[in-house]
């Protein structure tokens, strides 16, 4: 009887270990709806390299990273052309949550503008170059307090060359690959980034998740 009750102990314990195992491999299962939210974010506040040198800068702490790359992702975000102060910081709430505590300048920015006249602000436009800067996401980790993504940054240069190719390019400004104007689909393009990933940039990035919406914590640079 002894040894049948030790027995039954021993299964138990395995048996709730299992479950245990079971339970956390489902949580940290990512769904798409999940990677799909991760990639409207992450597209949302990515910038441009030619205004704030590095497209997504690197940072441990929000409040601390470079001002332009913040400004520049609430233009991106505001949809009319003139607005209240209220709608610059209801954005900037909503792209970085609470844990981002500065204020948007009240004299305005080169992004967004104050108009003294009517007291409101204008959005500003931007003169950017024929290179568009990208990302993708390479991995996504899920962790209790949010997501680790390793994103690829790299550059399609649509500048029309001599032999009319479009470049793919790394950060560095060191061109990768060439391709025909019928070539350059987004597919196409991120198939050779992944072909060529070690010549690329590649980025750490922490998500955090408050309550049904995601939010930024840090990026630093991957070795």
């Amino acid at each position: 009887m002894k040894k049948m009750l030790i027995l039954i102990t021993i299964l138990l314990i395995i048996f709730i270990g299992l479950l245990i195992y079971r339970t956390n491999e489902k949580e940290a299962e990512i769904k798409v709806d999940e990677i799909n939210r991760i990639e409207k974010y992450m597209e949302k506040i990515y910038g441009w390299k030619e205004i704030t040198t590095q497209a997504l800068p690197e940072f441990d702490d929000i409040n601390n990273v470079d001002e332009k790359w913040i400004w520049g992702a609430l233009r991106e975000n505001i949809e009319d052309n003139v607005i209240e102060y209220e709608t610059i910081e209801k954005t900037k709430k909503e792209l970085f949550g609470n844990n981002f505590t500065k204020e948007y300048p009240k004299e305005g920015t080169e992004f967004i503008a104050y108009d003294e006249q009517s007291g409101k602000y204008k959005i500003k436009e931007i003169n950017l170059d024929a290179i568009k800067d990208a990302f993708l996401i390479n991995k996504i980790e899920k962790n209790p307090k949010g997501y680790d993504l390793e994103i690829v940054e790299y550059q399609v240069d649509y500048t029309i060359s001599d032999n009319e190719k479009i470049k793919v390019k790394n950060t560095n400004d060191e061109d990768i690959y060439e391709l025909t104007e019928e070539e350059a689909t987004d597919g196409n393009i991120q198939k050779v980034v992944k072909e060529n990933i070690e010549k690329f940039t590649k980025k750490q990035v922490k998500l955090e998740k408050e309550n049904d919406k995601i939010f930024i914590k840090s990026v630093a640079l991957k070795n």
